[in-house]
C-alpha cells in the first residue's frame, strides 16, 4: 500500500515538473537573446549533464533500492529534460544563424525526414506506454520491463529515433555546425545518462530480468536479439 502511494506521489510530482517544464521552455523560445546567451542556451545547457548522471549514478549507489532508484530517476531525468530542452530548441530556433557549411540538401526531403523520424520517435513513446506501463522523461517510470516490438531490437529505440529527427532537424537548416554539435557534444552527453545512470537505474528495479535483456539485445544499432552477445 504505502509503496502505491510512493508510485502515485512521484508521478504526480514528475508530471508536475513537466508541464512547469515544458512552459519554460516556451518561454525560452519566445526570447529574443544576444548571440552570446544563445551561445550559453545552445552549449552551456548541455554540459552540466554530464555532471549530473555521474551525480545521480552515486546516489544510487550509495543506497541501491528500487524506491530511491525511483524517486532519483525522476529527479535526474527532470534535470536533463530541462537542460536539453532548452539546448536542442534554441539550436533549431536560431539554426539559420550559425549554419556554417551549408548543406546541400533540399529542404523538402529534408522536411520529410523530419516528418518521418518523428513518427518513429512518436511510435518509440507509444511501445513504452503500452509494453512498459511508462512515459519518457520519467513522466511516469515503466512499471514493467519492455522487451518486445520496437525493444527488442534495441534497448534505446526512443534515443535513437531522436537523435535521428534531430539529424533530419540539421538537415533541414542545412547547418554543418549543428550536425558537429549533435555529434560532438549532445551525443555523447545523451549516450552517458544512458550508459551511466538508466542501465543502472534500471537493473536496480528490474533485476535479473533487465541483466539478460541487456546482454542479448543491443545498445542503440537495432539487430535481432541475441543470446550470444552483449552490447
Amino acid at each position: 500500500m504505502r509503496e502505491s502511494v510512493g508510485h502515485r506521489t512521484q508521478t504526480l510530482l514528475s508530471v508536475i515538473v513537466f508541464v512547469c517544464t515544458v512552459a519554460f521552455w516556451r518561454w525560452i523560445l519566445g526570447q529574443s537573446f544576444s548571440p552570446l546567451l544563445n551561445l550559453v542556451c545552445i552549449v552551456g545547457s548541455v554540459l552540466p549533464v554530464f555532471p549530473t548522471a555521474w551525480v545521480g549514478r552515486r546516489l544510487l549507489d550509495i543506497e541501491p533500492t528500487a524506491q530511491r532508484a525511483a524517486w532519483v530517476s525522476a529527479a535526474v531525468h527532470a534535470v536533463v529534460m530541462v537542460l536539453l530542452g532548452i539546448a536542442i530548441f534554441k539550436a533549431i530556433q536560431t539554426g539559420d544563424t550559425w549554419r556554417g557549411i551549408t548543406i546541400p540538401i533540399p529542404r523538402s526531403v529534408a522536411k520529410v525526414l523530419v516528418y518521418v523520424t518523428g513518427t518513429l520517435t512518436a511510435v518509440t513513446v507509444v511501445n513504452l506506454a503500452l509494453r512498459g506501463l511508462g512515459a519518457p522523461f520519467a513522466v511516469a517510470l515503466s512499471r514493467r520491463l519492455a522487451t518486445d516490438w520496437l525493444y527488442s531490437r534495441t534497448r534505446n529505440p526512443m534515443v535513437l529515433a531522436t537523435l535521428a529527427w534531430l539529424v533530419a532537424a540539421g538537415l533541414w537548416l542545412q547547418s554543418a555546425l549543428f550536425l558537429v554539435w549533435l555529434l560532438v557534444l549532445v551525443t555523447p552527453a545523451w549516450f552517458l545518462v544512458v550508459r551511466v545512470f538508466e542501465e543502472r537505474e534500471l537493473e536496480i528495479r528490474f533485476g535479473e530480468d533487465y541483466r539478460q535483456y541487456r546482454a542479448k539485445t543491443p545498445f542503440l544499432w537495432p539487430r535481432k536479439p541475441t543470446a550470444h552477445h552483449a552490447a
